[in-house]
């Protein structure tokens, strides 16, 4: 009941926050402008904060690591990547780079085939080590990063203009193509990972109690990594890349809800992260004046949330 009662709360914070960034200021005059501007704009945040909670829940379980997320695997650095390659190869006025369709389909497509080509090399040996595949994601990440900041620095200014869209987190140039592409896909992606809620639970006991009670941690883990990939694709390609949020919302969600659930856990983490981005968007819009951005606040909180769990151990 308890659960029920906060999983409430968090859905009608997250209403009345839309409401306020679709409802104000509307008139009969400006009604229409106003609306095909906002409502995209929300859809988005709403989107972006499913992927990520969701994606980090997961991952988090089938790594048996509070502290870990999907970033860590570098999957927002491919994407950075990704963009970079393709502005260089193409020029900043390419239909790669112009199409938001052909863009999205190929960011998600290489970042999708790097998880199958890491994760196959991975589960190729009998013995499996998840904190190296952690590692080598991390030495990939940084690699990735590296690459494209030097490649940035060869640029064309004119390049570069269109690049940097793609380089920081923004809910203020919502592309609107992506927002309706990717909502049925995200709907997709989320129901495949709720329908593993059960065997999430029995994994967060850990690998081996997992294997004891008949779960193929091979094949779990694999099509975990892979929905997590497909949604953090999803969450980067609308706003760009946020560091910190994935930890912050799955270890509030989880210290909120005290549940061992990830049917609760779930739904959770998605109604905290659309609650978090939705108000924390407004604020910055409303009280600061666009003085901040919202990234920065979150990056800033999540980094002190941080060291805050490893000064107090909770890191599994």
């Amino acid at each position: 009941m308890q659960d029920r009662t906060k999983l409430l709360g968090l859905a009608i914070i997250a209403i009345v926050f839309a409401c306020l960034f679709i409802g104000i200021g509307l008139n009969a005059d400006n009604y229409e402008y106003f609306l095909s501007r906002r409502v995209p704009k929300v859809l988005a945040m709403i989107l972006a904060g499913v992927a990520i909670g969701q994606s980090a829940l997961a991952f988090q379980t089938i790594t048996n690591n509070r502290i870990l997320t999907p970033s860590i695997m570098g999957f927002d650095a491919l994407y950075m990547f990704t963009q970079t390659i393709v502005v260089v190869m193409f020029g900043g006025l390419s239909a790669y780079v112009l199409n938001d369709y052909l863009n999205f389909t190929l960011s998600v497509t290489v970042m999708l085939g790097f998880s199958m080509v890491l994760f196959g090399f991975y589960f190729r040996g009998n013995k499996q080590n998840l904190m190296m595949l952690l590692l080598l994601g991390v030495i990939l990440g940084q690699l990735f990063g590296s690459i494209s900041s030097f490649l940035t620095m060869l640029l064309d200014p004119n390049d570069f203009a269109t690049l940097q869209d793609s380089m920081f987190a923004s809910f203020n140039n919502i592309k609107v193509e992506l927002v309706y592409l990717c909502t049925p896909l995200l709907m997709v992606v989320s129901a495949l990972l709720f329908r593993l809620n059960r065997v999430l639970d029995v994994f967060w006991l850990d690998k081996d109690n997992a294997t004891s009670l008949g779960i193929d941690v091979k094949r779990v883990t694999m099509q975990v990594l892979m929905l997590s990939a497909c949604l953090i694709a999803i969450s980067t390609a609308l706003i760009g890349p946020i560091m910190f949020f994935g930890l912050l919302v799955t270890n509030l969600a989880r210290e909120m809800l005290r549940s061992y659930q990830h049917r609760v856990l779930l739904l959770g983490v998605s109604l905290l992260s659309v609650a978090s981005l939705l108000a924390g968007q407004w604020i910055v819009e409303n009280l600061f004046g666009f003085s901040t951005t919202l990234s920065v606040v979150i990056n800033f909180i999540g980094g002190i949330y941080f060291l805050s769990m490893l000064l107090r151990n909770k890191i599994v």
